[in-house]
């Protein structure tokens, strides 16, 4: 359990560094305007290390609670992220 925590974290972290680029490139959606859909995509990337911050401290209070299975789901939130870029990587 600790080493898929650690593993998952390590794995997090990896992808923190590839967000930043992600992250500045995703501002081009404005070229077209401003709208709704444009603000709301640049959020739901910008959130991202946030996201991750907080469900690995919350995982790991979980952990250290003996709530293994509720450690596992919070930590594999982040997964959302990464598998949504992937999936348009694949596409």
């Amino acid at each position: 359990m600790k080493l898929f925590l650690v593993i998952t974290q390590v794995l997090y972290l990896i992808f923190i560094v590839l967000w930043l680029p992600i992250w500045g490139l995703s501002f081009m959606s404005f070229d077209n305007g401003i709208a709704l859909w444009n603000s709301l995509f640049v959020f739901v990337i910008g959130i991202y290390p946030l996201v991750v911050i907080t469900c690995s401290i919350a995982a790991w209070l979980q952990y250290r609670k003996s709530k293994n299975r509720r450690a596992v789901i919070i930590d594999v939130i982040p997964l959302l992220w990464i598998l949504g870029l992937l999936s348009l990587v694949i596409i």
